[in-house]
């Protein structure tokens, strides 16, 4: 009997000898490859500094739960993935950790998969300690993810990702099968910085399932991240599966929300909102079963329509789950707004979207408002929501229905005081009943006290959520101060030269000949102001394209230049965006400027690329023959659109023979802000556009056009068209109109104070 347990005492000894852990140092991705696929469990596999380019990285090694393969940085941050280059995980218990993708892209893989190829998901897997920055497709219109979620019980935490620019969501996970399911993924710890407006849908931060999958669980866990400046588009985080967590999150200044756009049974809990008074700024809206919004807190949140701060949806009769299921069992609970803008009851109402909420509990939140003259607007029937304990500062005077109650509230730092709290219970669901259904959905019970709990730990997030969250290596970039170049051009070679010799740079170029004659395009690549004292200058060319085109990423400015545009013959125009389709986002401004005299279009924003503004100010246009302001490229019907703001203050448009402007954003696409337009000031005389109209705009989300002058426009036609499918916001007030065509308004103008005679 001794001997036989002696045996079985040595034989795992025996195994352990040689089953040791081995540290496998690599320097390329032959080695890499190499070690990879006879990695044992506990195996480090160590990748050497330096620039790993062009490297498609497949790991398919198996490790077991205490003993995971790590593939890690010999230095975090300092192995740097650059080029077409990739990873893709297709085994257990993997771990990568330390790796900086920067300068590349990766096609239209995701850069970082838990799924090899189309057959082999990942389990168990982890990435940790990483970045990925500004590593986009080149072209704007090519999309991809970032990190794509397969298998189950993977992990990306204290990652930080930033600047992602092309289309396609940041983050996704997937549902394809059974495999994927249930998979209690989780997503922790993280930053996720800018992300600048899209234009377009598909610029989430995170998406948790498509419309297909709304009704499998998910499960996944999105936890103690920071979401800082990620304005790609409505929804942040869009939830389109079933039994998610959304929790802990810090989610500061983002022009969007959490929005529970498909599936039942998720949760929204102890997520801080901080707005900080930014316009688009919102929080979540809720769509479709068993919802839950408990404990948040909204600071700030100033977004509208979708964006608002809380907005619930109607839904559409007998809705499939990939369209509006209407809102029901929802609860809305324990949640602090401070001077929010209004939130929406029954938003998106209209002939098709008619059901509205019903058995939702909404209960004891606290609004405090001293900015708005409300604090919820209902835009369908609200008598089917439940409400009860909700408290409200006793200086708003908006008639309120049943359920809210005034008190004197203080707000001292981020916690909210109040007199008293009321007994009712929460309709015929009592807060008992409703803490059943928590246990184990929430963090904790759902509180008797009314508003957001979390005053205590308040201060704490907001100072460690930068420390904790991220890459701990990695930081905020900070963009170094470009030295300005100044340079001077006296014709039109020195200033084809100056732009070759400086691309990329800060430049402002003083023009200060008189003729300047171009061969070529002239690319503007960086930030470039070219000026003069506005003596009279004229410029000439014979090129079937355009003269200056602001490449992705750069910005032109003009600046007091006098310009005869006559002698240029059979361009394209005179100033285009990028013509490739960039992924990169360009500006242009112009102030003081006068341009006469141009047979062609002055301005054209090229179809697939993104401008973020366009600043004309104090200028003068007289003479032109084509379009002067050119956005009508993007005809999809899409959503798609290539400006985001647009600004024209002060200027003069005199006997010009083509369209003003022209500004398209086609389809029904409800996910965007842009474009925005404001129009204001302007004096309009003597222009003529034929068959269209002035000023054309079409699916714009929201313009001001104020006190503008209109002499004599397009007599007997049209001068100014809205044209839209869905909501918008337009404000045409203090105008004055005489001898011009007709203003062909939509629902959503707004007119006030407008002077128009015969």
């Amino acid at each position: 009997m001794i001997i036989k347990n002696l045996s079985l005492l040595i034989c795992p000894i025996f195994l352990a000898l040689f089953s040791f852990a081995t540290t496998i140092n690599v320097a390329n991705i032959e080695e890499l490859n190499v070690a990879a696929k006879a990695a044992k469990p506990g195996d480090i596999v160590i990748l050497k500094n330096g620039v790993w380019n062009n490297a498609d990285i497949l790991i398919t090694c198996e490790g077991i739960k205490d003993q995971p393969v790590t593939f890690k940085a010999q230095t975090a941050g300092k192995v740097i993935i650059s080029g077409r280059s990739s990873i893709q995980l297709g085994g257990s218990y993997i771990v990568i950790d330390g790796f900086y993708f920067v300068n590349g892209y990766a096609a239209k893989n995701a850069v970082i998969s838990f799924r090899s190829g189309k057959n082999d998901v990942a389990n168990n897997c982890r990435v940790t300690n990483c970045a990925i920055n500004d590593y986009n497709n080149p072209k704007r219109m090519e999309e991809n993810y970032w990190v794509l979620f397969a298998g189950k019980n993977n992990r990306v935490d204290h990652c930080s990702f930033v600047n992602k620019k092309n289309m396609g969501v940041l983050v996704a996970v997937t549902l394809d099968d059974e495999r994927s399911r249930e998979n209690f993924h989780s997503i922790d710890h993280n930053y996720f910085g800018q992300r600048l407006p899209l234009a377009s849908n598909s610029g989430e931060i995170i998406r948790v399932g498509v419309s297909q999958h709304a009704l499998f669980n998910s499960n996944t866990q999105i936890v103690d991240n920071f979401f800082e400046h990620c304005d790609g588009e409505t929804e942040i985080v869009s939830i389109k599966s079933s039994a998610n967590v959304v929790r802990n999150n810090l989610f500061k200044e983002c022009q969007g929300g959490v929005v529970l756009r498909h599936g039942n049974n998720n949760t929204v809990e102890n997520n801080i909102f901080l707005g900080n008074g930014k316009p688009g700024t919102g929080g979540v809206r809720i769509i479709n079963k068993g919802q839950w919004v408990v404990n948040n807190f909204f600071y700030e949140c100033r977004g509208t329509g979708f964006r608002s701060p809380l907005s619930l949806m109607n839904g559409v009769p007998d809705s499939p789950p990939t369209r509006y299921v209407e809102v029901s069992d929802a609860v809305v609970m324990n949640n602090s707004f401070i001077n929010c803008s209004p939130i929406s009851f029954c938003e998106g109402s209209d002939s098709e979207r008619s059901v509205t909420p019903h058995d939702v509990y909404f209960s004891k939140n606290i609004f405090y408002n001293k900015k708005d003259t409300s604090i919820y607007k209902a835009f369908d029937d609200i008598s089917r929501i439940r409400f009860s304990d909700n408290i409200v500062n006793n200086s708003l005077l908006q008639q309120l229905v049943y359920g809210f109650r005034r008190e004197n509230l203080l707000v001292p730092g981020q916690s909210i005081s109040y007199a008293s709290a009321d007994k009712r219970t929460t309709g015929n669901k009592n807060k008992d009943s409703l803490d059943a259904i928590a246990t184990g959905r929430l963090t904790g019970k759902l509180s008797s006290q009314p508003g957001y709990h979390g005053e205590e730990k308040y201060n704490a997030v907001l100072e460690n959520a930068p420390k904790l969250s991220g890459a701990r290596w990695f930081g905020k970039l900070i963009a170094a101060e470009k030295m300005i170049i100044n340079v001077t051009a006296k014709d039109g070679d020195e200033l084809t030269k100056k732009i070759l010799q400086f691309a990329g740079k800060k430049l402002t170029i003083r023009l200060t000949g008189k003729l300047y004659s171009i061969t070529q395009p002239l690319l503007v690549e960086g930030d470039v102001t070219i000026l003069s004292d506005k003596q009279p200058v004229i410029f000439s060319a014979n090129i079937n394209e355009q003269i200056f085109q602001i490449k992705g990423g750069s910005a032109l400015s003009l600046e007091n230049i006098s310009a005869d545009l006559s002698g240029i013959k059979f361009t394209k125009a005179f100033i285009t965006s990028d013509v490739g389709g960039s992924s990169n986002h360009s500006n242009f401004r112009m102030t003081n400027c006068r341009f006469k005299n141009l047979s062609g279009d002055f301005f054209i924003a090229s179809k697939s690329t993104l401008l973020d503004s366009v600043v004309v100010t104090a200028s003068f246009f007289t003479g032109i023959t084509g379009t002067i302001f050119n956005f009508n490229n993007e005809t999809d019907k899409k959503g798609y659109y290539n400006v985001e703001k647009i600004s024209m203050n002060g200027n003069n448009f005199v006997d010009n023979k083509g369209q003003l402007l022209g500004l398209l954003r086609t389809g029904t696409d409800e996910s965007t802000m842009g474009p925005l337009l404001n129009f204001s000031n302007n004096t309009i005389a003597h222009c003529q556009s034929d068959d269209q109209p002035i000023i054309y705009l079409n699916g714009v989300q929201e313009t001001y056009l104020i006190g503008n002058s209109f002499t004599n426009n397009n007599p007997g036609g049209t001068l100014i068209k809205y044209d839209d499918a869905v909501r918008a916001m337009h404000t045409f007030n203090n105008n004055k109109i005489a001898a011009s065509g007709k203003v062909v308004p939509d629902k959503f103008v707004e007119q006030n104070n407008n002077n128009i005679t015969p």
